[in-house]
């Protein structure tokens, strides 16, 4: 939907969701789904508003079954894309499916590509202003995608943040560069933040698997 407009759905039965310009519908009819797929845009016409046509979109995401046998059977019935989330379904360490959430790969992209061009454009400040610029912007980044299930995603920006920092200190000075060795040691003088879970993701129930 364009952004410049907020919507408000109240489409009986009390159900009433908030303004949005994003928004997810769950079916358990996909008849239903497919039904009000064809309808939403008419209705939408109605107050000049349109749909996105690459984002939106039908999707089965269901529990599944059982658990695959193999990653060729790929085991996710269907993922989304929602607020900078990838959603799909797993398996917890209670063998349950439970839906899980992990930073979007473009997000995760854009944040390290603005990293980079931080560091570029202010590589010669010195290195403990560098720290808490960086250190700030990490612990923003937690903040917001620091939710339970998303550890692996955070440990990745970590790391490839601190390559980053490492990468463009060692440019500051051809004579006197900064191998890693030299940089870990830097690194117990300033060390980063290291990735924490900020929020506890609320799941939706999940049954044992038979």
């Amino acid at each position: 939907m364009r952004r410049e407009f907020h919507v408000r759905f109240c489409e009986g039965g009390g159900v009433r969701f908030p303004s949005a310009t994003r928004l997810v519908i769950l079916f358990t009819s996909e008849s239903d789904a497919r039904r009000t797929m064809e309808v939403l845009p008419k209705r939408f016409a109605k107050y000049g508003l349109t749909l996105h046509p690459e984002k939106t979109k039908l999707i089965q995401f269901h529990r599944p079954n059982h658990p695959p046998r193999s990653r060729a059977e790929g085991a996710r019935p269907g993922t989304f894309d929602l607020l900078g989330f990838t959603h799909y379904w797993a398996l917890t360490r209670k063998g349950t499916w439970a839906v899980q959430r992990q930073t979007m790969r473009k997000r995760l992209a854009r944040g390290l590509r603005g990293i980079a061009e931080w560091c570029r454009r202010h590589l010669h400040l010195k290195v403990s202003k560098q720290h808490s610029a960086l250190s700030a912007k990490l612990r923003g980044h937690y903040q917001y995608y620091g939710i339970t299930g998303n550890s692996r995603a955070l440990g990745v920006f970590y790391r490839q943040v601190t390559r980053l920092w490492q990468r463009w200190l060692q440019r500051r000075n051809r004579e006197n560069s900064m191998p890693w060795s030299r940089f870990a040691a830097l690194l117990k003088h300033y060390p980063l933040p290291l990735p924490r879970v900020v929020h506890s993701a609320l799941r939706p129930a999940a049954n044992p698997i038979p």
